[in-house]
């Protein structure tokens, strides 16, 4: 029995490998050839020594009998299964952007183009099924946002990011598929192409839209009025200068900018600045950068011309201005100033910084629509000066027109500043341009003040001597005048020679002429080279000419002296009063003209009360010692009727400087009274008492007092 060979019996462990080997074999497709038993070494786990062991020959054909059914089985079972399979369609792979992204990148990272046609190689393009469904949920996408009660940009952070990374994955799809070249290429190459055209259009006609409402929903310029009020700007007054609001009452414009941080745009909140950012980005990106600048200038021309219109200022033609009358121009003009001084401060700095911050990523395009945007601005402020600046000239408009030349001189600077190299120099050339003809014309109408002063020769006189209406217009001209003396010394450097040749006093040569030396006299040596200075002081003595003719006009020689210390006294209080114009006409020039003041009282004096004096004189009283009572009644008849006269007439004469007044009340009591009373107090014993005294004795020496001090008062006595 040692000899006999035994047949293992089948195990749970043999029949598990028999049949993982039959799974494995109808898996590779095996199945056919079950007849092959496969040689399989199988390990029966006993624990009697291992002995190799080989069936009978009737047990090996039991078993592959056994094999072969089992086989045969399995294979039809195996065909129904993959019958089955072959009728159930594959599950549907539900995409999302977010999920078919990944796909769509590695597909554009593919399309690599082909620069050189290789016959051996052709290539074949096929558009992949997760393309076209990428483009239908970025159509829903788009759909959801651009429709009627759309959800806006900027309101859910995320939806942007996923809309923004969803088209820049569009427009990196458009450019591949256009540059990459085909020898076959798929009937539905152009398709898609046409409709990622039409999809990419879409989303950038929604983004413009939400740019363009952006800018105009937030009210950007519109509230900056408030930093210049028109009751704090003395350029705003009607006369110039000379009526300036004092600076403690009204409120500083800082006032109000230190409120603000300094990078917070007036009207736009940092939020609405980055979301104009990211999608002028977007748009600039996607190939509508002419589309995004055509919104941002259109846009922000209205938010601006709005402003304007809001601080008062309109559109002004040439031809409307050269027909305005004064007083509606004079109007505009303050108007100007001071939306032309807003722009420059507040305006224009506040759109460039605005266009740098929208387009930070392109300086190019922020530059370019800040320069386009304020240029046809600033271009209209410069024609409204070049128009004024070829109106008819008149006195009246020379301050407004120096406020106008301060304002375009001020400005050369920050525009500098402000524009491209390119268009500051243009725009530099032009206000350089406007500013000289307004300062020509500033000048041509201080120099027709010599032609008016000369042409006033009327020969009516001003009653009781008092101050020309000549005199006042031409000291409060020149008085405020004065007040832009900096301006006009810059003018006159400037712009001299082009003073009009028919002035007879127009300054002949500013360098080095004698008048020139004459002119800085009174001033110090740097006014002594000043044009301005020189011209000063010919209008000044062109004054003092005019009114000595006009002294002359009086009959009555006292009369006459006292018009001219009448208004030689306004033209010297009216130049000490003011320290401009003292400074230009210096010290000197006042001591010569209280000089000629002095002599002026001395003539009045002279011819008035020189000749009452001559009554009270001992000469022709006395013979042999004796007083000559006719003659002494002779002259106290001859001294009240004299002094009488005087107190009649002069006391409607008019000396309205209260300090000129007092003066020549004093200087006349202090030579009549003594020299009454001490003629009085020797002569009148000789006359008898009573009646005859009182018919000769008029006044007391207190009563010549009391007249004296009712001289001059203006008021005619009956």
């Amino acid at each position: 029995m040692e000899n006999e060979k035994t047949v293992p019996e089948k195990s749970e462990s043999f029949s598990g490998k028999e049949e993982e080997i039959t799974r494995a074999v109808l898996d590779a497709g095996a199945g056919a050839c079950a007849s092959e038993s496969p040689k399989v070494v199988v390990e029966p786990k006993t624990d009697s020594p291992k002995v190799e062991s080989k069936p009978n020959e009737t047990e090996s054909d039991q078993i592959k009998e056994e094999k072969t059914e089992d086989n045969v089985d399995e294979t039809e079972e195996n065909k129904e299964i993959k019958d089955k399979v072959e009728e159930t369609p594959p599950p549907e792979i539900q995409y999302t952007l977010e999920t078919v992204s990944e796909e769509i990148d590695e597909f554009i990272a593919g399309l690599s183009p082909k620069k050189e046609k290789d016959d051996e190689n052709a290539v074949t393009l096929e558009i992949p099924d997760f393309v076209w469904k990428f483009l239908d949920l970025f159509e829903e996408k788009i759909a959801e946002h651009d429709h009627e009660g759309k959800v806006k940009w900027g309101q859910v952070p995320e939806n942007d990011m996923s809309f923004s990374e969803a088209l820049d994955r569009v427009s990196k799809l458009t450019q591949s598929l256009t540059e990459f070249k085909t020898d076959n290429p798929d009937q539905n190459h152009s398709v898609v192409i046409n409709r990622i055209g039409g999809i990419h259009h879409r989303a950038m006609s929604y983004l413009g839209d939400e740019f363009r409402s952006m800018l105009e929903e937030s009210k950007s310029t519109t509230n900056n009025q408030d930093h210049l009020d028109p009751k704090c700007d003395p350029k705003a007054d009607v006369k110039g200068k000379q009526e300036a609001v004092p600076a403690d009452q009204c409120p500083l414009p800082e006032s109000e900018s230190t409120e603000e941080p300094v990078d917070v745009f007036p009207g736009y909140t940092p939020e609405v600045i980055s979301n104009l950012n990211k999608i002028a980005k977007e748009m600039i990106s996607g190939g509508y950068e002419f589309e995004c600048g055509e919104i941002y200038m259109t846009t922000r021309r209205y938010a601006f011309d709005e402003s304007l219109n809001h601080l008062g200022f309109e559109k002004v033609s040439i031809d409307d201005v050269l027909k305005m009358q004064w007083e509606a121009l004079e109007r505009e003009i303050s108007m100007w100033i001071k939306t032309f001084r807003q722009c420059a401060t507040v305006y224009f700095p506040g759109e460039r910084k605005l266009g740098e911050a929208v387009f930070s990523d392109h300086p190019h395009i922020s530059a370019s629509l800040f320069s386009n945007l304020t240029r046809g601005v600033m271009i209209q402020f410069l024609n409204f000066a070049e128009a004024l600046a070829i109106t008819k000239r008149s006195a009246e408009k020379l301050f407004k027109f120096l406020d106008m030349y301060e304002a375009l001189r001020d400005s050369l600077p920050v525009l500098g500043e402000l524009f491209p190299e390119e268009c500051a120099n243009e725009l530099k050339t032009e206000t350089t341009t406007a500013k000289s003809r307004l300062g020509e014309t500033a000048i041509s109408i201080f120099v027709d003040l010599e032609n008016s002063i000369k042409s006033d020769t009327g020969k009516n006189t001003v009653p009781g001597g008092a101050v020309h209406p000549l005199t006042r217009y031409t000291m409060n001209y020149l008085k405020y005048v004065c007040e832009y003396k900096d301006t006009l010394e810059q003018v006159f450097k400037d712009h001299y020679k082009i003073e009009r040749h028919d002035s007879t006093s127009r300054p002949r040569n500013y360098e080095g002429s004698e008048e020139q030396n004459y002119s800085g006299s009174g001033g110090n040596e740097d006014d002594s080279q000043s044009p301005f200075t020189t011209q000063l002081v010919r209008v000044m003595d062109l004054l003092d000419s005019n009114l000595e003719s006009k002294s002359k006009l009086y009959r009555d020689i006292s009369l006459s002296s006292i018009f001219m210390m009448n208004n030689g006294r306004y033209i010297l209080q009216k130049i000490k009063g003011s320290s401009e114009i003292h400074d230009k006409m210096g010290n000197t020039w006042c001591r010569k003209k209280s000089s000629d003041l002095r002599n002026y009282h001395k003539n009045y004096q002279r011819e008035t009360w020189s000749r009452l004096l001559g009554c009270l004189v001992l000469e022709g009283l006395m013979s042999n010692g004796k007083v000559l009572k006719p003659v002494l009644k002779e002259r106290f008849k001859s001294f009240n009727a004299m002094f009488d006269e005087i107190h009649k007439t002069q006391s409607s004469w008019v000396v309205s400087d209260d300090q000129l007044q007092s003066e020549l009340r004093v200087s006349i009591s202090a030579v009549v009274t003594p020299a009454y009373r001490s003629f009085v107090g020797r002569f009148s014993q000789y006359l008898d008492p009573g009646r005859q005294t009182e018919k000769y004795i008029k006044y007391q020496p207190e009563d010549i007092e009391t007249y004296i001090d009712e001289l001059f008062d203006g008021k005619r006595k009956p």
